[in-house]
Order: structure tokens, then C-alpha cells, then sequence
């Protein structure tokens, strides 16, 4: 077994793979999003390749993660237990859908982009954690 600090070596190992794939794809580059929405205009069909690559990774790892009866470092996997398509979850993927295509920005490529230390993606991500806050609250409150 391994120690929490060997954990936490892997978790940042892993994380900062993933942010250099980010900036490698260009996905922390607001105007290169931007520019993949703009069907009418500069349209860019570049990330789409790094979205079918992200698809099929993902459909690879899933086939070899589950393979195993349990996580190594957990007694069982944590699946979502619904598969209900709500109101909630449109309005939820709308609002992510159109905030991504306005800013160029989403939760994992503006944590990258925080560290160029410009101004937008620090706002940005302020702004998300407002959201987050306000829907906890939302939440508490029944609405």
C-alpha cells in the first residue's frame, strides 16, 4: 500500500500531465475555443480531434479499469446511481454550454490557464466558484 504522500505525488504527477495535454491541445487558449463555436465565421475544427481523442482514451480506459472487480485504492467504484436525464441536468449542461462557448473557458482548461497569471482565467474561475457557491445554497433552500 501506499503512503499518502506517495498519493499525492501520483495525484500531481497525473494533474500535471493532463494541464500540459491542455495547453499541448490549445484547450486553455480561449480564442481557439472560441474560434471551434464559430461555425459562421473563423470556424476551427482542430479541437475536435482532441475531443475524439479524449472520447476514445476514455472508452479504452473504462474497458481496462473495469476489468477489475474493485479501484486499487478504493473498495468499490463510485458510479453515478441515476440515469435519469432531469430538468436540472439540461439546464445544468446549457448554462456550462454557453458559458464555455461565451469565455472559451471550463473547470479543467481554466486551472491550467491560471498559471499563465493573467487577469481573465483568475476571473474566471472566481466567477465558477461564486456559481458553485450560489448552487450549494440554491440547493440547501429546496430551489
Amino acid at each position: 500500500m501506499m503512503s499518502k504522500t506517495g498519493n499525492v505525488v501520483i495525484a500531481l504527477l497525473i494533474g500535471l500531465l493532463f494541464g500540459a495535454g491542455l495547453a499541448t491541445s490549445e484547450m486553455t487558449n480561449p480564442g481557439k475555443v472560441q474560434n471551434f463555436f464559430d461555425f459562421t465565421g473563423h470556424w476551427d475544427p482542430s479541437l475536435l480531434l482532441v475531443m475524439i481523442s479524449a472520447v476514445v482514451t476514455n472508452y479504452i480506459g473504462y474497458k481496462l479499469v473495469f476489468k477489475r472487480s474493485k479501484p486499487t485504492k478504493d473498495t468499490k467504484f463510485h458510479l453515478p446511481d441515476t440515469r435519469l436525464i432531469t430538468p436540472q441536468l439540461i439546464l445544468g449542461s446549457a448554462i456550462f454550454g454557453f458559458g464555455w462557448g461565451l469565455s472559451g473557458y471550463c473547470p479543467g482548461p481554466v486551472m491550467a490557464a491560471v498559471t499563465y497569471g493573467a487577469l481573465e482565467p483568475i476571473l474566471f474561475t472566481l466567477a465558477m466558484l461564486g456559481g458553485f457557491y450560489l448552487r450549494r445554497q440554491m440547493t440547501r433552500v429546496g430551489v
